[in-house]
């Protein structure tokens, strides 16, 4: 493998659900996306890349935000995976719980913690012996892999919890080249913010696809959209101190989730 240091940049935001459950909470991102299935049990949405092919923030940076978003805001994990010039990395977000990552420099030198990756490991019910070996052969030095070859060994691991990339979906490849192989899979679909104020289409009621969501009926909605506006609120005030528009777009994705939510219960009493 070659250990130059990659010259491009982009992402891909792995989902482990269904397209169909993955669509109405992706719209409230407010980024064009195309969105298409990886594998039986996972979706993948692969981002137009603005941000960060405008120089406004890191891609990691902003994956994290958006991972973070999408994942405190449905009940199913994602893994956003980012790659540029420097480095290349994953971060896996779940529930309210921290997000874990890992990278490497563009040589494939390890650069993250040991124990983010076996935390990793415990959150996606990998095999705590044969898997986690793998990934822990992914933290040592090896000079024959650079940082996307680092990124495919990870994938590799992860078709056990059947993640299934769609050919031309491959650590390392330009945003535009990610786009195309993404547009010609049959089952591709755009992810596109409305541009209007009304909640998008396929979001309130829809129970069948996030049990907590308004509409669902459950009582833990209420509580949840509390707690979203309660950690939304102070995430978004962060992330515009720090001038990171990916924690930006997640504080408030969780204020405008939580509220939607609270005004539902407001509306629609139980009996």
């Amino acid at each position: 493998m070659s250990t130059e240091a990659p010259q491009a940049t982009g992402a891909l935001l792995l989902c482990r659900t269904a397209p169909d459950a993955v669509a109405p909470v992706a719209h409230l991102l407010r980024e064009r996306m195309l969105l298409t299935r990886a594998g039986d049990d996972w979706s993948v949405l692969v981002p137009e890349g603005s941000p960060w092919l405008r120089g406004a923030e890191p891609v990691d940076r902003v994956l994290t935000g958006w991972a973070t978003a999408l994942a405190v805001s449905a009940p199913w994990p994602v893994l956003a995976l980012w790659w540029d010039p420097d480095r290349a990395g994953y971060t896996l977000a779940s529930g309210f719980r921290r997000p874990v990552g890992y990278d490497w420099l563009a040589n494939g030198t390890p650069a993250g913690e040991d124990e983010a990756m076996r935390t990793f490991a415990a959150r996606l019910g990998l095999d705590p012996v044969l898997d986690t070996q793998a990934l822990d052969r992914l933290t040592k030095p090896d000079p024959a892999s650079d940082a996307p070859a680092r990124l495919r060994a990870l994938l590799a691991v992860l078709t056990r919890p059947g993640i299934v990339l769609p050919p031309g979906l491959t650590p390392g490849t330009p945003t535009a080249r990610l786009l195309d192989a993404a547009h010609a899979r049959p089952d591709a679909r755009t992810i596109e913010w409305p541009g209007r104020h009304e909640t998008p289409p396929g979001v309130v009621g829809t129970s069948r696809l996030i049990p907590y969501l308004p509409g669902s009926g459950d009582p833990r909605a209420r509580t949840l959209a509390l707690a979203q506006v309660a950690v939304g609120l102070p995430l978004a005030t962060w992330g515009v101190r720090r001038h990171s528009l990916g924690w930006v777009t997640a504080g408030l994705l969780l204020v405008a989730h939580g509220a939607l939510g609270l005004t539902y219960h407001l509306t629609h009493p139980r009996d």
